[in-house]
């Protein structure tokens, strides 16, 4: 995890969302385009008949973003302004740098890491660049987020998309979501199936991450990608591991564990880390604040 090539191989490692190096084997694409497809039209089928269910959007690619070694998604925040510069959301270990240790929270790094922008159909309609790594870390979370050197206005403008809007509140259980893979062009349908105190996973320890259902089989080069829910359209988390082989808390097969310190392996299973708390930690222009009211993401 020290040098770039083994951080891109052992992403590949994390889970069914590792990050995947560029030439994926034509077996895992076929079957993972496959189980996308099948479980993304019985999960509408049964969002449809459902009684009492919310309207569901139909969610799209547009806005999310390829990595080379992962997917991501231009994303604001409640308060951000057009004018603003624009951030991408992905996980923390997908940094071209290698995996954050425990405990270690990277901020406002210069980077000129680029990222292919996505239109409806999955389209690559432009390069985006960035100017800095405003913030990244694995402890606690999984994520990284990248300010670029355009506006939400002037992407808007040049390639019609808008950025996704990362929602401020806890998600709820039950939720219908897509986890939308920038990387793959594919979209995984399922639902929240609950929230889990502790998730282990080799070194690394993460608070309240989102469970899926088991409909989102989520693959390497997946990691990264934003969790939508479809009722609202906004981002509640980042899609980043899961259970491969039914190991108990090692690289590739993360555990559970309650807060009485028992643990659960749940084999086939993948995860994402909640994005609720990131909103208060920028401020005005956009700028990472981790000692602003209410921010509560890990701190240097």
């Amino acid at each position: 995890m020290r040098k770039p090539l083994v951080a891109v191989l052992i992403a590949l490692a994390i889970a069914g969302a590792g990050a995947a190096p560029a030439s994926a084997s034509a077996a895992e694409t076929k079957t993972a385009g496959t189980s996308a497809a099948d479980a993304s039209a019985a999960d509408a089928k049964a969002a449809d008949t459902k009684a009492g269910a919310p309207t569901l959007q139909a969610v799209t690619l547009a806005g999310t973003v390829a990595l080379s070694n992962c997917s991501g998604s231009v994303v604001r925040f409640p308060n951000s302004l057009d004018t603003d510069p624009a951030l991408v959301l992905s996980n923390g270990h997908c940094l071209t740098s290698g995996f954050p240790e425990p405990g270690e929270v990277i901020t406002n790094q210069s980077s000129t890491r680029t990222f292919g922008l996505l239109n409806s159909s999955g389209t690559r309609v432009a390069t985006l660049r960035a100017s800095k790594l405003a913030y990244a870390t694995m402890t606690d979370t999984d994520v990284s987020i990248y300010q670029l050197t355009s506006s939400y206005a002037t992407i808007r403008n040049s390639y019609g998309i808008s950025a996704l809007t990362v929602q401020d509140t806890h998600p709820t259980a039950g939720t219908a979501i897509t986890v939308a893979s920038g990387y793959w062009k594919r979209l995984y349908n399922c639902n929240i199936d609950g929230f889990v105190y502790r998730i282990k996973e080799g070194d690394w320890t993460w608070k309240d991450s989102v469970r899926y259902t088991s409909a989102c089989q989520t693959i390497g080069g997946t990691s990264g990608s934003p969790v939508v829910d479809q009722a609202t359209g906004k981002v509640v988390a980042v899609n980043n591991t899961g259970n491969e082989d039914g190991q108990s808390c090692t690289v590739n097969n993360p555990c559970e564990v309650d807060t009485a310190g028992n643990v659960t392996v749940r084999k086939g299973i993948n995860y994402a880390q909640q994005t609720y708390l990131i909103p208060a930690c920028f401020t005005t222009g956009n700028q990472l604040n981790l000692n602003a009211a209410g921010c509560a993401l890990p701190k240097p």
